[in-house]
């Protein structure tokens, strides 16, 4: 038995689409609907009320397209927002539990770090995870507001000396540490991976939300038998500005054909 129907993912813009690369590989029978909230990015300096009201919508949205699963691929509504999950009638995927439980298993010297926007930093929500699976652990947590918009803006090289000086700044606190996993907070920030191990060093491990999601999604799909035998193409839709996005998302996700198109979000109250 198998279940054709789409898998949902939003975002507040371009990052969840390292979740969708992650599921690609994973999952390469299934199509995605994905939606990045590119009108109103970041999620990350707003209010716990307007998250929740954003990622409703985006809900909605995913819903009209008939999709069997939803993945909040957005770090901030994962921890201040995933209560909206309550009245869906798909199952839901956050990926902060994901990633803690990775960040357990890799680290060696229970030293962890925690990177991502204010409001999940501000939640509190992977330490608290965190210390559920390794009460010993010690945790030390960032908030990287700046790392959003380098994302968006594609200033992501490791050579570029904006990107490097602003992740020494935000990371100088995790490298005094001893930190030995670091947990990337936000799906934003995997496309800053270069330049994060460039100031981290080798010997820390980077916990990509994206990779630990796309397996419990794999799993999860397996055993309630709801995979797909056979792939139709995934669609693309953002609030804003369809052209860059498309543009940055043929990079990020190695395939030429992508195109978004813009929608209303506010219609879908």
């Amino acid at each position: 038995m198998s279940d054709k129907r789409a898998i949902g993912v939003f975002d507040s813009g371009l990052g969840g689409l390292t979740v969708v690369k992650e599921l690609n590989k994973l999952l390469p029978f299934e199509k995605i609907v994905y939606f990045g909230d590119t009108g109103r990015v970041p999620y990350g300096n707003k209010s716990r009320n307007t998250i929740r009201k954003y990622a409703l919508q985006d809900e909605k949205f995913l819903l009209s397209h008939d999709v069997k699963l939803i993945i909040a691929a957005c770090g901030t509504v994962s921890s201040v927002a995933f209560d909206t999950a309550e009245s869906l009638p798909v199952p839901f995927v956050e990926v902060v539990s994901h990633a803690a439980k990775a960040a357990v298993s890799a680290t060696k010297n229970k030293k962890i770090g925690v990177i991502g926007t204010s409001a999940t930093i501000k939640s509190g929500a992977h330490k608290k995870r965190i210390l559920e699976l390794s009460p010993g652990a010690t945790v030390i947590e960032r908030d990287c507001p700046l790392f959003v918009p380098l994302v968006e803006e594609g200033i992501t090289g490791a050579d570029d000396i904006i990107s490097i000086e602003t992740a020494k700044r935000y990371l100088e606190p995790m490298c005094k540490a001893g930190v030995d996993t670091l947990i990337l907070g936000c799906t934003h920030y995997p496309v800053l991976s270069d330049v994060l191990k460039k100031v981290m060093g080798d010997g820390v491990t980077l916990i990509n939300m994206g990779e630990a999601t796309a397996q419990y999604v794999k799993d999860y799909l397996n055993e309630h038998n709801m995979m797909s035998d056979a792939k139709k193409d995934s669609e693309y839709y953002v609030s804003d500005k369809s052209e860059s996005f498309s543009a940055q998302a043929r990079i990020l996700l190695g395939d030429s054909e992508i195109t978004a198109t813009q929608v209303d979000i506010e219609k879908y109250e």
